[in-house]
């Protein structure tokens, strides 16, 4: 059995498909691309797709990650490409390494956030963000269907700061320009309860009064193992090329050995 690992990204008006959404989509692109797909199994055997943290319905995403078990042998470029092209424009799969490494749920312990809010002054959300980032504690409420839960999301926020410029071509870039813009970079811990952007906001709300006259626009840049020592965010895949250009290197010097005649220096 062969294991891929995909990049995936939700943009445009593809960031308000829900998760579901998105694994019905998949699987018809699954079908479509004619994935010799490995199958659970039981009496209603489902194909083995492992989804990891996907982003909140309404956000988008430049780094979603999927692995998809497979039984025979696929090219993980050409299968990339089979898979991008059976997908709406929107969700894009931009990369796919072939799983030579173990444990990508555990490598995504921090995501990467950038919000763009429109018709806020860059002054007045470095303010609120210089008081985010003063604070101790900052309380926020959040609707769950045990009903409201009140936690404090300031512990796993690891960063927040204003930003000059958006990294990505955000969705609401469609709003007139001669608005005020402020970009906010945000990168958090994957902590439990899980802290969102949205909670993030609600804190920018708490302690220094800011509320965006419109909806905030999301995007994840990355998500993978936080460096504690420097704050930023590695890439997941990372590991699963290493090993491949490992072993490609190995492949030749073992058959150099192995084709030696015998009792050659």
């Amino acid at each position: 059995m062969q294991r891929i690992r995909l990049r995936y990204t939700k943009r445009g008006r593809l960031r308000f498909t829900s998760h579901r959404d998105f694994q019905r989509a998949f699987e018809r692109a699954l079908r479509r691309a004619e994935v010799p797909m490995a199958y659970s199994a039981g009496f209603t055997p489902h194909p083995k797709v492992s989804y990891a943290n996907a982003a909140p319905t309404g956000t988008g995403s430049e780094a979603e990650y999927l692995e998809i078990a497979l039984t025979q042998h696929r090219d993980p470029e050409t299968l990339r490409v089979l898979l991008d092209e059976s997908l709406p424009a929107g969700l894009d799969v931009v990369e796919a390494v072939e799983a030579r490494t173990s444990g990508l749920a555990d490598r995504l312990t921090a995501s990467v956030w950038e919000l763009r809010l429109d018709g806020v002054d860059p002054a007045e959300a470095e303010r609120a963000v210089a008081a985010f980032n003063a604070a101790g504690t900052v309380e926020v409420q959040r609707l769950t269907k045990n009903g409201m839960r009140t936690f404090d999301a300031r512990p796993a926020v690891v960063s927040l700061a204003t930003s000059t410029s958006p990294e990505t071509q955000s969705a609401q870039a469609d709003r007139p320009g001669d608005q005020p813009c402020a970009i906010l970079r945000l990168v958090v811990r994957h902590v439990t309860p899980a802290v969102r952007p949205d909670d993030v906001l609600s804190g920018l709300r708490a302690v220094a009064d800011l509320a965006p006259p419109v909806p905030v626009a999301v995007t994840r840049l990355a998500q993978g193992l936080l460096d504690e020592e420097t704050g930023t965010v590695t890439d997941p895949l990372a590991p699963d090329r290493e090993a491949a250009q490992a072993l490609t290197t190995a492949a030749p010097a073992a058959a150099a050995t192995a084709s030696a005649p015998e009792g050659s220096a």
